[in-house]
């Protein structure tokens, strides 16, 4: 069974641009890890558009990051291949 759309613009739309956030300590460099594990599974990343934002206390930080993905299995594999990184404690 297939489930389609009556929607074309509704959910993810592959070939695609994304961003992905990952959140972990703010000493555990991830504006240099989350690039390099993006580019490590072949994916073209964006570096011009990374963002990274401290919380309030300065303890944590969130790092996001534009992609492209070309699948699902793209996308999914990004997710995985952060929330497998020993810095990263969650992604988004």
């Amino acid at each position: 069974m297939s489930i389609q759309s009556d929607n074309p613009e509704h959910g993810f739309q592959f070939p695609g641009v994304f961003e992905i956030s990952a959140m972990g300590a703010a000493e555990a460099d991830l504006h240099l890890v989350v690039p390099m594990v993006l580019e490590a599974l072949g994916l073209t990343i964006y570096r011009d558009r990374l963002r990274v934002k401290p919380s309030a206390k300065g303890n944590y930080v969130s790092v996001t990051l534009v992609f492209e993905a070309h699948s699902r299995e793209d996308y999914d594999a990004a997710h995985g291949a952060l929330r497998e990184h020993p810095a990263v404690k969650w992604t988004l």
